[in-house]
């Protein structure tokens, strides 16, 4: 964690991590109740990885669709 927040900038943390991060806190509020802390936390460490690895393939996914439709020649 210390890395990821070391060695990006605020707009990448923003726009790449922000949003799985904030979709997974609030599953992880509403479902994960009453299994202790440490079954909670891996729980919430889990579905973020899941989302976030989702959410990174649907916007590479987005941005090569964005890339390759500009301008022809």
């Amino acid at each position: 964690m210390y890395t990821l927040l070391r060695n990006s900038s605020l707009r990448t943390l923003l726009s790449v991590q922000a949003p799985p991060l904030l979709v997974s806190f609030v599953i992880a509020s509403l479902y994960f109740r009453g299994w202790g802390f440490a079954r909670e936390c891996l729980a919430f460490l889990a579905l973020w990885f899941v989302l976030d690895a989702g959410y990174t393939y649907a916007r590479s996914l987005l941005w090569k669709d964005s890339k390759s439709a500009g301008p022809t020649q």
